[in-house]
């Protein structure tokens, strides 16, 4: 099933990988961009931006900055993820201190949802 997604944020998007924070490089160079399944990052979804996707285990990862503790923040993230789970889509959110901290134990949390979501729908890992 394809996912819909706004034309408009495609350019945005693009901007977005070439200005993603220090946090989402980690992740995504050290990490998601030579894992096993493939992740894409700064996915139009929606009216959204996903930081990165992986659509064989129906799995978005965002990494959260300051701006998302905010009530405001907090309020939009909320909106958000109820119309990504419109999709079945399932969202995993790390803090920008998680991935400073504790890089290999997001990375294994990753890991472990992946395999777990497609072991769930029939799917495997390898």
């Amino acid at each position: 099933m394809s996912l819909e997604y706004n034309k408009s944020n495609i350019t945005l998007a693009k901007n977005l990988r070439k200005s993603a924070t220090s946090e989402e490089r980690h992740l995504w160079y050290d990490f998601l961009s030579k894992y096993k399944i493939r992740f894409q990052r700064q996915k139009a979804i929606d009216n959204f931006i996903a930081d990165f996707y992986c659509h064989r285990a129906r799995l978005i990862i965002e990494i959260d900055g300051s701006q998302h503790y905010t009530k405001i923040g907090k309020q939009k993230d909320e909106f958000r993820t109820e119309i990504l789970e419109g999709y079945d889509l399932r969202i995993i959110r790390f803090t920008n201190n998680q991935i400073n901290t504790n890089f290999r134990g997001v990375c294994e949390y990753i890991d472990g949802a992946v395999s777990a979501f497609l072991r769930e729908e029939g799917g495997t890992d390898k």
